[in-house]
Formats: C-alpha cells, sequence, structure tokens
C-alpha cells in the first residue's frame, strides 16, 4: 500500500502535498527510509525530494529524524535509482541550514564530495545543488577544497547539462579563493560559462570571474591570454537580464583597471554601452555600473565620449540613494567625469552641486574626498569662464 502511495506521490500538486503534511505522512516516508527494501527506500527518498521545496516538508523530515537515514543511503552507491533519489533529498533539504548543520555531523559533505565523479547526470545535478546550499557556510568552503571538490567541479564545467554547469559555477562563486587559474584552468573554464545561452549561468559564471581577476598575479597578462572572452564581455552589456548586466559591469570594474586590458575594451565599443545603462533605476545594477564607468574614464577620450552618449545626467540621480556604496562609486564616477569641461557644464545644468555639497559634510571619507575633488573640479572651470570674460 505505501509503495502505491509513495507512487502517485510523486505527482501530487501542491494542494494535496499540503494535505498530507498535515495528515502525518512524512513520518512514514521517514520511516521508511531505513526498510530492508530498496525500491520502498527510493520511492519515499524520492517522494521527500519532490516535497522538500516546501519548508514545512524540510521541517518535518528533520523533526522525524529523517536526514541521517538519508545520508545512510549515500553508501548505496550502486543502485544508481536509489542514490539519485537520495542525493535530490538531501539537496532540497539542505535549503534550510538547520539541516545542513545536521548533515553535517552524519559527514554528508565528505560523501557528497565523493560523488562529483562517474556518477549518471541525475546524480551529479542533485550533489551538485546540494553542495552548493553547503557552500553558504563559511567552514563548509575549506572543506570542498581541501576534499577536491574544487577540481571536480571544474572538471564538471566541461559538462554540456546547464542545471550542473550554473550549480558549480555557483558553488565556485563561494570558494573564488580557492580557484587556481595557473594549476586548475579554472578561469579559463568558468569564462567558457558566459558563452552558456542561460542568463543564470551567465551571471554566476561572471560573479565568479570578479575574485579570480581581483586575485590574480598579473590580472593583465591573464585575460590577455583569453583575449577572445573580452568580446562576449561586450555582447553581455546587451543583455535583456539586470542580473547578468550586474555581473558583467562589476566584471568591467576589475578589467578596467588594466590599461591595455581597457584600451581593448574602449575599442570594441564598451563606453556608449556603459552609457546606454545609465537610465536603470535598479540600484545593484547601477552601484556596479557606476564604478566600471568611473574606471573606463581612465582610457583615452572616455571621459569626453561618456558625455556624449548622455551619462552624466543620470549619474548625477544616483546621488538621491542611500546606500552608501553607490554613492562612493557614483561620487568616484563624477569625479573622474569632471575632468571633462564639456560634463562639468551638464552636471551643473543637472543640480550635481547641492548633493556633492551635503556629501562632502555627511558621506564617509572617500565620498568626501571624491565629491570635493569633484566640486573643485566644477569651480576651477567657474573661475577660468570668469578670468577669460573680464
Amino acid at each position: 500500500m505505501l509503495v502505491l502511495f509513495c507512487c502517485v506521490f510523486l505527482f501530487l500538486q501542491k494542494n494535496y502535498r499540503v494535505a498530507i503534511q498535515n495528515e502525518g505522512m512524512v513520518k512514514d516516508l521517514v520511516k521508511n527510509l531505513s526498510s530492508d527494501n530498496e525500491e520502498l527506500q527510493m520511492l519515499c527518498a524520492s517522494a521527500i525530494f519532490k516535497c522538500a521545496e516546501d519548508k514545512l516538508t524540510r521541517d518535518l523530515v528533520r523533526s522525524h529524524h529523517g536526514l541521517q537515514p538519508l545520508v545512510s543511503l549515500l553508501s548505496k552507491a550502486e543502485n544508481k535509482q536509489l542514490l539519485a533519489a537520495a542525493t535530490g533529498a538531501i539537496w532540497k533539504c539542505s535549503i534550510s541550514m538547520e539541516n545542513v548543520a545536521i548533515f553535517q555531523e552524519y559527514k554528508a559533505l565528505h560523501m557528497l564530495i565523493g560523488l562529483l565523479t562517474d556518477q549518471p547526470e541525475e546524480v551529479l545535478v542533485n550533489v551538485v545543488g546540494a553542495l552548493g546550499q553547503f557552500a553558504q557556510i563559511q567552514a563548509n568552503k575549506a572543506a570542498i577544497c581541501n576534499g577536491g571538490g574544487i577540481r571536480a567541479l571544474i572538471n564538471l564545467l566541461n559538462g554540456t547539462n546547464q542545471v550542473y554547469n550554473f550549480g558549480s559555477s555557483a558553488v565556485l562563486v563561494q570558494n573564488n579563493s580557492f580557484i587556481d587559474p595557473t594549476s586548475l584552468d579554472g578561469v579559463r573554464l568558468v569564462w567558457s560559462l558566459l558563452k552558456n545561452p542561460n542568463a543564470e549561468v551567465q551571471a554566476s559564471a561572471a560573479w565568479a570571474i570578479c575574485p579570480c581577476i581581483e586575485n590574480a598575479k598579473d590580472a593583465g597578462e591573464m585575460v590577455l591570454f583569453l583575449i577572445g572572452g573580452l568580446k562576449l564581455i561586450i555582447q553581455l552589456l546587451k543583455s535583456p537580464s539586470n542580473e547578468v548586466l550586474t555581473s558583467i559591469c562589476a566584471v568591467i570594474a576589475k578589467l578596467a583597471k588594466d590599461k591595455e586590458i581597457l584600451g581593448v575594451l574602449s575599442d570594441r565599443g564598451v563606453v556608449p554601452l556603459l552609457a546606454g545603462l545609465t537610465n536603470t533605476t535598479d540600484d545593484r545594477l547601477r552601484c556596479h555600473l557606476a564604478e566600471a564607468i568611473g574606471h573606463c574614464c581612465m582610457w583615452s577620450s572616455n571621459r569626453a565620449c561618456f558625455g556624449d552618449h548622455g551619462a552624466v545626467g543620470p549619474l548625477v540621480s544616483y546621488l538621491e540613494s542611500n546606500d552608501n556604496l553607490l554613492l562612493l562609486n557614483t561620487t568616484m564616477a563624477l569625479y573622474q567625469l569632471s575632468k571633462d569641461p564639456n560634463n562639468i557644464i551638464t552636471m551643473h545644468e543637472e543640480g550635481v552641486v547641492e548633493p556633492l555639497v551635503k556629501l562632502i559634510a555627511s558621506g564617509t571619507d572617500e565620498i568626501q574626498e571624491f565629491a570635493a575633488g569633484c566640486v573643485r573640479n566644477i569651480r576651477l572651470l567657474v573661475l577660468a569662464n570668469q578670468r577669460a570674460i573680464y
């Protein structure tokens, strides 16, 4: 009877799942995870997998002591159907950090890392998903690295499955300080995910690339080796996804600190594309966009080009924010742009002086410095015009 129930259970809609929770059937599912019948174990684990996206189910599995039996099922690696069901249930149950802590008591992380190789796709997807949840806890990051998880995850990036491509790159974001581009060739593989058609994969890969560039001993040499990748960066500035745009702007802000790379980006048209994004109302995108614009101002005529493409006026409106990081990046960008006389005229017309003066009085030290520098440049232009008149 319970086997039949489990088969039907896999296809139940959300409203039926709630009823099953209320009727106490989760307790029966947990009880039969310890059955001698592997088919019954598989069906019960599958049912938990299907329903554990719901927090109440995750809490019920924990309260009925079902987490340890799920970990025990990982030892039955020969039965791939059972293994897929067990890893799926662990993945979904680990969405709750309280469950992750209990899984850790039973050495689940070590066992999951061991399943990253020589497994069917349905198992790998679940394992990578579970590791993505485990990696949200700081102590687990070193464990994933020391257990060989980073190398295995990077190897999975060569695969074609978008789900574990996304999952692998997401875990690598959590563990970015362990990516060694010289020994693992991790940056090249993560960078290749920018070609993936899935926006989530693209954004996750871009976020993973940022610290790799920042922590590399010679970021310029590393990225110039991947010079074709800069074309991808430019193309993704046309993405309809705000998350992709935000992550790509963050990458550009890091890349633009190298003059050779900035020259290549400028030649490929980065300035008009960044300028075209400035009317966004998304504060996260604004923050990284302003930083990218500020650093891109360091090349040739880019300052004037940003003004020609209408970037200055919208940037002034960013000063209305209460977010310190957004204000810091915006004042930095405005300070760089204020080194061009025409941009100063636009800033003055947009009423930039009053908010800058307020920031000089109340902002952080860096914000005060950039705001004061911008006001100084405005004042110098006014004085120069007055001298020219008189």
